[in-house]
This record gives C-alpha cells, sequence and structure tokens, in this order.
C-alpha cells in the first residue's frame, strides 16, 4: 500500500483534523490571540496530524506485508483463516468472521471432493481389474478360434481399460511407485510381447540395440510408459515396410532410451502439442486415437522424474526420448 492510497483511506479523518484547525485558528483569531501563537498551534496540530498518520501507516503496512508474506508461505491458501492473528479494529473483525467463514465453506467442500474423488477413483479400480476377467476370457476364447479381427478388437479394449486404470492412478502416482533394480531389456520386451500380435499384423521390424543395462526406476510404470510409445507408434506406421528401433545409452548421469520409427511422422507445428490432452494431430489417423496416450505419458514422467522429448519429421520418422536419470539412491545401490 502507498502513502497516497493510504492518505486516500483516512481522507475523512484528514479532512476533519484539517476542520478542526481552521475552526481554533478562527476561534483564537476572534479572541485576538497574539499571530505568532495562532501560527505556532496550527504547525503543533499539522506535524502531530502527519507524525500520526505516518505511524498508522507504517503499522498497518507492517502487517499487511506479514499478512501477505504469511498467504504466500501457504500451500494451502484456504487455511489462511486458522494461521493468521485476530484483528483488532471493528471493520477488521467483520473481515476476519466473512474471511473465516468462506475459508470454511471451501475446506468443507473441498474435503467433500477429497472423498468423492477417492471413492470414484476405488470405484474405477474396481471395475478395471473386474473387467480384466471377461477380457481374459474372450482373449483365451478368440485364440482357440484364431479370429485375429476380433482379437484386435479385444487388445484394443484391453488398452483402453489399462489406460482408464493408469489414468486414475496418475494423480497419486507416488503412492503407487516403487523402486528397485530392473534390466531395461527385460522391461522393453514384456512390452513387445503384448504387442507381438499387432506387430505381426502390421508387418514390423523391431531392432533392439544396447538394451542390456541396468536401471532403478517402477517396473510396471515404466511398462505402462513404454506400451503407449510402441502402441502409438504401430498406430501410425503406413510403410510397406515398418522399422521400430529401439535402443539405449548410459552414461555418468543417465541413461538414455530411444525409440524411432519410420511411420507418418508429425507436422512440425504440431511437435509442440503432441503432449496436449487430447490431441491428435491434423495429419495422422484417426482410428482407435483418444490423444490420451503421449499426455499420461508425460504426466507421468514428470511425477517420476524422467525427462521426455519428441524429434520427429513428417513422411520419415517419429523419434521419442526417455532420460532416465541416476541420483544419489542409483549410486548407493550400484
Amino acid at each position: 500500500m502507498k502513502f497516497l492510497s493510504f492518505l486516500e483511506e483516512k481522507i475523512v479523518f484528514v479532512i476533519f483534523m484539517f476542520s478542526f484547525t481552521f475552526f481554533h485558528v478562527i476561534f483564537l483569531a476572534l479572541l485576538n490571540v497574539d499571530y505568532i501563537y495562532i501560527l505556532f498551534v496550527s504547525l503543533i496540530s499539522f506535524v502531530f496530524t502527519f507524525l500520526y498518520l505516518v505511524f498508522v501507516y507504517r503499522k498497518s503496512k507492517k502487517e499487511s506485508d506479514e499478512l501477505i508474506d504469511l498467504v504466500d508461505s501457504l500451500e494451502e491458501k484456504s487455511l489462511i483463516s486458522e494461521v493468521m492473528n485476530k484483528p483488532r479494529s471493528l471493520s477488521g473483525i467483520a473481515y476476519f468472521y466473512t474471511l473465516k467463514s468462506v475459508c470454511k465453506d471451501i475446506n468443507d467442500k473441498l474435503s467433500k471432493l477429497d472423498i468423492d474423488k477417492k471413492e470414484y477413483r476405488e470405484y474405477i479400480e474396481s471395475f478395471v481389474h473386474e473387467i480384466k476377467t471377461p477380457i481374459s476370457a474372450l482373449s483365451l476364447s478368440v485364440d482357440n478360434r484364431n479370429d485375429y479381427e476380433l482379437r484386435e478388437e479385444i487388445d484394443k479394449i484391453d488398452d483402453l481399460v489399462e489406460q482408464m486404470l493408469f489414468y486414475v492412478r496418475s494423480e497419486n502416482a507416488y503412492k503407487d511407485y516403487f523402486v528397485r533394480k530392473i534390466i531395461l531389456e527385460d522391461v522393453v520386451h514384456t512390452v513387445l510381447l503384448k504387442y507381438k500380435n499387432n506387430l505381426l499384423r502390421n508387418n514390423v521390424h523391431i531392432e533392439t540395440v544396447n538394451l542390456n543395462l541396468s536401471i532403478y526406476s517402477d517396473e510396471k510404470w515404466l511398462q505402462f510408459i513404454f506400451s503407449q510409445i510402441i502402441q502409438n507408434s504401430i498406430k501410425y506406421m503406413d510403410k510397406k515396410d515398418n522399422n521400430l528401433v529401439i535402443s539405449a545409452e548410459n552414461d555418468n548421469n543417465s541413461v538414455v532410451v530411444f525409440f524411432k520409427d519410420n511411420g507418418c511422422g508429425i507436422k512440425e507445428s504440431d511437435l509442440p502439442r503432441v503432449f496436449d490432452k487430447g490431441f491428435t494431430g491434423n495429419n495422422r489417423k484417426k482410428k482407435y486415437s483418444t490423444g490420451i496416450g503421449l499426455y499420461l505419458v508425460k504426466n507421468l514422467c514428470d511425477k517420476l522424474n524422467l525427462n521426455i522429448s519428441v524429434l520427429s519429421k513428417e513422411n520419415e520418422f517419429t523419434l521419442v526420448k526417455i532420460v532416465i536419470p541416476k541420483n544419489d539412491v542409483y549410486d548407493d545401490l550400484t
């Protein structure tokens, strides 16, 4: 708060003091008091009024700055009424009561939302686990009949169901995150085995390079991230001879994993948006495309401290790069 703004707030008091001094001067003049005394009294009145305003301004500014700093330091802003000091002025008490009531109402609603969200998440997880049983039964039945078209549709359902589960869990990934030593090659081969039928149907040639590296991460979450990337590569392959190269590099600070395909690629104008929720691009096949997969991958990578980037040239290739950092835990375990 600037001093001029403070004076505007105290304008009634300032006008009152000036009026009081003016009438005081008139009264003393009518009593034939020497003008030097009148001037002295007026000066004293102005000085004390000014000093009083400066004192009140500095006190108010200090309290205001402390309150702002307190709000800025809080992660949960809605709890401000619980930690701030109760004011002494009548107007301050009224504002404090209003703020406390509003914050209580907000916190009550947030608590209810948290409960509803938890119940919704538990329902989705339960639904996914329950629906996996009939999907597995259908898969077995289709495998016995060698119906590849129906097999493909069931795989799509299974992928979407899994995507739904990880979407719900992604907000609290850290609660479901278990770091242990894993071999990168094992994770990649598990994912490739999962999509073997899809890879064969699309005539995709797989090449793996230098994947026999140890990393420390959560195998389940990493499998999902790799699954979405590989699934995305298969989805947008449009060549007669489709290739997917999965390689890795090991340096002092990280393990870098590369997924490179020779699919339809991505327009340069679309690259900054590939991780946006619901974005599918305007030059790519729209069948079986939700725009959620890469959004989830980026979201999970951020929460798991993995760095992901995409490089692409339209009609030539797409390269996805994931950097898995080595930290103090990695050094201790190795």
